[in-house]
């Protein structure tokens, strides 16, 4: 039966929605790349018009970019929005690490994050190693434990994944961050939720230097 077919067509609309921002977050859709409606439409085994329903929020979101007689496009980011993104990523996660409970539910994924990318890094697999960094960033949103921090967070991250996507060097991006995502859930499972959060807040830093100078030195 075609999925279409809802009593609450909303619902399925938001699930569609947040099935491409995943596909954004993982990297499986690429900064410019053009969306085709068909293809999207049947692998989804949706209707056009939910679809365009889903690129319409996205468009509002900034993910994705609609431009008339060609379609709709996967936006490319700019560095006004990556000084943007990391200024949020720093307000939010840094506070949420500090008054982080160092027994939360989420320090379990947080430590699962850290060691699916290290498995991945030993392929070595760079894309995972993404991931799995996504997976961790949004496990220490979730010690907030406010559901409008983590919708916010998970828009925010797949700005973040276009990014990386396109800097285009999976390795160079997140191959430092391994071992210092270690020190700061060390820090929280010791009981230092300040140190984590300083830890944090370092990392960011250079973060968003590394993306800014690699995003200056390809011209963009």
């Amino acid at each position: 039966m075609n999925k279409d077919v809802s009593d609450n067509p909303r619902t399925l609309g938001e699930t569609v929605t947040a099935e491409i921002r995943r596909k954004l977050v993982d990297g499986e859709l690429v900064p410019g790349q053009r969306l085709s409606e068909a293809a999207l439409s049947e692998s989804l085994d949706i209707s056009r018009n939910t679809l365009r329903e889903a690129f319409r929020v996205l468009t509002q979101e900034g993910l994705l970019k609609h431009e008339p007689n060609r379609g709709v496009f996967v936006s490319v980011p700019d560095m006004a929005s990556i000084i943007e993104i990391y200024r949020a990523r720093r307000f939010v996660e840094c506070q949420a690490l500090a008054q982080a409970y160092p027994k939360h539910p989420a320090v379990k994924r947080m430590r699962e994050a850290v060691k699916a990318a290290q498995r991945s890094a030993e392929v070595p697999d760079w894309g995972a190693v993404g991931t799995a960094n996504m997976v961790f960033h949004a496990a220490i949103v979730e010690l907030a434990d406010s559901q409008r921090l983590n919708t916010f967070y998970g828009h925010l991250s797949a700005e973040l994944r276009l990014v990386f996507g396109l800097l285009n060097d999976a390795e160079f991006l997140h191959a430092p961050y391994i071992d210092m995502n270690a020190a700061i859930l060390d820090h929280l499972e010791a009981g230092r939720p300040q140190d984590a959060a300083k830890a944090l807040d370092t990392y960011l830093v250079q973060s968003e230097r590394t993306i800014l100078a690699a995003y200056a030195r390809r011209g963009c």
